[in-house]
Formats: structure tokens, C-alpha cells, sequence
């Protein structure tokens, strides 16, 4: 029987996307389609984790930022200790690709909360400032923001001296400036007065006080920590290579510490190497194998390779998948980026690097790795990527030419290979059935998500493939911007049609891969969740949340 004419303007079953279900409180998103507004608090987390750099789709960079700077000045008004305890707790955890999101939330804190909440954010300043980058990030932005205050010139000053002098001393030469800011310029704000000897002549160096006593001193100072800067001021004048070898052994001086001359020599990265951190070692894989340092079958190669499969090496320094990842897609290109040249003769001039094999399959695994370990749901599990126009623009965390789809692809292959029994499909306005495996290496995976056209959004797909081939299905895991729009039956509501018809207390996960305000969760329904694409527990909570146990 044909649908009454009244029943097909106005039905809570099945009503077109770019209307709102009736009795909800939806609204409008970017595309025009109807969804639900994520919680304010989900909201600063998405914030967190993937930043608005390089903006998305439907908006620039500037109004993400500001639409993301809106909500977290709501949630500091509402809970300002909330927020300082939110921002700590990821930054610490290692959970964001990157920690200037982090740093900003914490200088809106420090500028815009009330007493008891500037107080607890400039208290926290070490925590979320682990280095001097950082520390110079937060110094720009707080002074963007409010003026320099006792309070605030207290806390930069207690970061130095609450820091021991050696890892003090290790600080400002690997760390000398960044966006025109020094040491200099934030001791000369902060006035701090030194807890030491070592610490004074420490901060005597940094302004530049007795230089030119350091610069010819001849003997190394007895104290460690002085020692340091002494092998540093040493190695900028050192024309011997086996001298500044010695120098770098001796004092496990950083790749920031030399002049810029003696990285083109394979033996000083090999000096390097060893005491290398992590961030940096991933960092310069090209560099290693463009000097000739990372040859098949090497020690330097075979170092590197336990490095990166070393779970507990990852998550002592912080490493994020997205590190890992941007690492191996311009490691395997053979050439660098960074370079004018954009035909492939100009890029045949540059110097360039061959990968290594061996290397990329290590950085396949690190990229596993560096999430949290994920214990399996044994669910049967359908995973659905959003591969429409809106998903293939923008970029996370800021890394060049890494969208949402390739972002979609990456975290999907984390389950697959922790899922014994999964489907996989992609979506716009019609469903792509894949064929990709999770015995396929990362970057293999995103080339072929790369490769399937674009379309509208409909993210009741899924649900609706389901049910139409009668595929048991016990979590639905999306991977979206929510900004859906095109279909005539909204994703919540084809879940609940899935659920009536196949008799399955299906669930449903979204995965939010852009930091907007907009998810396809009812907020309502208890068998459906937001977490956030790339943040590290995001694994882990999926296959949690299939469970029953979240």
C-alpha cells in the first residue's frame, strides 16, 4: 500500500537528511543537512586532538579556529579548572598529533579564566610545556592575548628554574628560537632569579652576559651541565670533523647543536644516531638514507628498525600515529617536499634518497604502535569510510596533503588488523564495497582510498547496505565529518530500522575526523558514540564501546 500523502511530509522513521527529525534538536550543518551539535566538552576535545589548521571543507582556517576559540571560552566560563584538567591530561597522555592546540587552549586559560583558573593553568605550564619550542609558543600566544603580569613572568621563570640544570642546558641549545622567540627575550620578561651556580651561568649565557668568555674557553668547566654549552660553543668554531665527533660522543651533543656544514656527513649522523630521540630519529630518516647513512643491511638501518618497532620506546616519547605517518609518505616519495621544483625532471636534479624496504615496513608497524594497545572486541564489525567531496579537502593536524580520507583509511587499518572478523566499505552518496586486506602495508592502503571517486554525503548508507544484503552487523564504526546531506532517511534512523529488522542491538560508533560541532549521533541513544579520529585511545575505545564496556 502507497504511503499516505501526510506520512511521507511528516514522519520520525524515515525523513530526508536535509530536513530535521521531527521532535529532535537537530541542526543545520556546513552541507545543509541536519545532524546533531556534539557536546561542548567532545567539542574542546576534537579541538585538542586534530587543532583547525588548514581548515576543512566548508570552512577556512581562520573561522574554525574562531568557531573552535568560541567554544572553548563557553567551556572555560562554565569550568575553567575542567578545561586546564582536559587540556593536561591530553597533552600528557601524547594523544594529539600535535601540542599547539594544547598550548593555545592553556593561554586562553592563563588569560581568560577566573583567578582560581589562571592560577591552576600557569601552574600547569611545565606539563604542557615539555620543551622551549613550546614554551616560546605559549609566550606568543598569552602575549596575544593579556598583558605580562607577576603572575604570569612567575611561571615562565619557575620553568627554568624548577628544570635541572643539565636537561636546562641540553633545552636552550637544542631548542634556541622559534617565531623570533628566544631565551633571551623570555628571561629578560620573566626575570627569574637562579636557584644555583650552575643555573646563573646558565642564564648569564643565555643573555648573551659572558659569551665571549665561553667562546674561548679553552678548558671545559667541571660542571656537567656547563660542560654542554662549553662542547656547544666548541663545535661552532671546530674544523676537524674527528674533533667535532668527539664532541658529539662526548656529549651527546643534538643534531640543533651543529653548524649546519656538518650535516651533509654520513659520520656525524652515525655519531648522531645513537643517542638520537625518537621524534627526531623519525624525523630524519630521509636525511639518513639521502647521506648514506641508512645503507640495506647496515647497523644504522637495523638500530633504526628496533627503534621503531619498540612500543615502549614510542610511548616514552610521546610518538603520535600521525608523526609516524606523515614520516612514511615523505620518506618512501625519495625526495623532499620542501623544494621549489614541481616537475618530475626538476625533482630528477634535487638531491633525493632511495627508501628502504625494510625501513617503510618498520614504519608501518611504529604507526600500529603508537596507538594504545587495543584489546579485540571479537564483534562482527562494519567499518564505513566517508569518501565524499568534503572528506577529501583540509588536512589533519596540519600535515600537508593528509585529508580526512587518507586519515579514515589509516585508523580503519588499525581495527582490521585487531578485529578477527570485519567488513570494510566506503561511502558517499552510493556504497564502494573494498578490497583492501590488513596484511596491506599504510601507504598502500590510503593510495587506493585515494583512487575512488568522489559524491554527496549519505552516512545512512552503511545501515542501509546492511540491512539490504542481510549482513550481521554489531558495531557500525563511520568514519566522518558528519556534514551529511544527500539521502531521504537520516543515518539514526536507518539504525533503528537495522536494529527492528535484523533483530541486532547494533551500535554505532562516529568517528569525527574534522574539528567541527556536528555528529550523527543521537546523543540520546546510549548505543552510539563520538570519539575522535586520531587520537590515540580512539582504538581502543571502539573496541571498548562494542563490548559493552563503556
Amino acid at each position: 500500500m502507497a504511503k499516505n500523502y501526510l506520512q511521507k511530509i511528516f514522519s520520525t522513521q524515515s525523513t530526508p537528511q536535509n530536513e530535521p527529525i521531527p521532535g529532535t534538536n537537530q541542526v543545520k550543518n556546513s552541507a545543509g543537512g541536519y545532524v546533531w551539535q556534539i557536546d561542548p566538552w567532545d567539542h574542546l576535545r576534537r579541538f585538542l586532538i586534530l587543532g583547525s589548521e588548514g581548515g576543512s571543507y566548508y570552512a577556512k582556517e581562520r573561522e574554525l579556529t574562531l568557531e573552535n576559540a568560541t567554544n572553548v571560552a563557553r567551556c572555560i566560563e562554565s569550568n575553567g579548572l575542567r578545561v586546564v584538567s582536559e587540556v593536561v591530561g591530553i597533552s600528557q597522555a601524547g594523544r594529539a598529533p600535535k601540542n599547539d592546540p594544547a598550548i593555545f587552549v592553556l593561554a586562553m586559560c592563563a588569560a581568560f579564566g577566573d583567578n582560581a583558573t589562571r592560577q591552576v593553568a600557569l601552574a600547569a605550564l611545565p606539563q604542557v610545556c615539555r620543551i622551549g619550542t613550546h614554551l616560546f609558543t605559549f609566550a606568543e600566544l598569552v602575549q596575544g592575548m593579556r598583558g605580562w603580569g607577576r603572575g604570569l613572568r612567575r611561571a615562565i621563570g619557575q620553568w627554568y628554574t624548577a628544570t635541572d640544570a643539565g636537561k636546562l642546558a641540553y633545552q636552550v641549545i637544542k631548542y634556541r628560537q622559534r617565531n623570533g622567540w628566544t631565551h633571551t627575550d623570555t628571561l629578560r620578561l620573566a626575570h627569574p632569579k637562579p636557584q644555583n651556580d650552575d643555573q646563573k651561568a646558565i642564564f648569564n649565557w643565555i643573555t648573551k652576559r659572558d659569551q665571549a668568555e665561553w667562546a674561548h674557553a679553552d678548558s671545559k668547566p667541571e660542571s656537567a651541565a656547563l660542560a654542554t654549552i662549553w662542547a656547544f660553543e666548541r663545535v661552532q668554531r671546530e674544523t676537524d670533523i674527528d674533533q667535532v665527533l668527539k664532541l658529539i660522543t662526548d656529549y651527546d651533543l643534538p643534531r640543533e647543536a651543529l653548524p649546519t656544514e656538518w650535516l651533509n656527513q654520513v659520520r656525524v649522523w652515525d655519531a648522531l644516531l645513537p643517542h638520537m630521540p625518537m621524534t627526531a630519529m623519525i624525523r630524519n630518516l630521509a636525511t639518513m638514507s639521502r647521506v648514506g647513512l641508512l645503507r640495506p643491511g647496515s647497523e644504522a638501518e637495523q638500530l633504526v628498525i628496533e627503534r621503531l618497532r619498540d612500543r615502549e620506546r614510542l610511548a616514552q616519547a610521546r610518538i603520535h600515529p600521525i608523526a609516524v605517518l606523515s614520516a612514511m609518505r615523505v620518506y618512501k616519495l625519495g625526495y623532499s617536499l620542501r623544494g621549489q621544483a614541481t616537475s618530475h625532471a626538476e625533482r630528477e636534479k634535487q638531491p633525493g634518497w632511495k627508501p628502504s624496504a625494510r625501513v617503510l615496513d618498520a614504519l608501518d608497524d611504529a604507526f600500529e604502535l603508537a596507538f594504545k594497545t587495543v584489546q579485540p572486541a571479537n564483534k562482527r564489525m562494519l567499518l564505513a569510510l566517508d569518501v565524499s567531496g568534503s572528506m577529501g579537502a583540509g588536512m589533519i593536524a596540519g600535515v600537508p596533503g593528509l585529508t580526512p580520507r587518507d586519515g579514515s583509511a589509516a585508523m580503519a587499518l588499525v581495527t582490521m588488523r585487531t578485529e578477527p572478523n570485519y567488513h570494510i566499505v566506503a561511502f558517499q552518496q552510493e556504497i564502494m564495497p573494498l578490497k583492501i586486506s590488513a596484511k596491506q602495508r599504510l601507504d598502500n592502503v590510503i593510495q587506493d582510498i585515494r583512487g575512488l571517486p568522489f559524491g554527496g554525503t549519505d552516512c545512512a548508507k552503511p545501515m542501509l547496505y546492511a540491512l539490504e544484503n542481510r549482513i550481521p552487523v554489531d558495531t557500525f564504526v563511520i568514519y566522518t565529518d558528519s556534514e551529511t546531506w544527500y539521502g531521504n532517511i537520516h543515518p539514526f534512523q536507518a539504525l533503528k530500522q537495522y536494529r527492528q529488522q535484523m533483530d541486532i542491538p547494533a551500535r554505532l560508533v562516529v568517528v569525527g575526523m574534522i574539528a567541527n560541532q556536528f555528529t550523527i549521533a543521537n546523543p540520546n541513544d546510549k548505543g552510539m558514540l563520538d570519539v575522535v579520529g586520531f587520537d590515540t585511545a580512539a582504538p581502543d575505545l571502539i573496541s571498548a564501546f562494542a563490548r559493552d564496556e563503556v
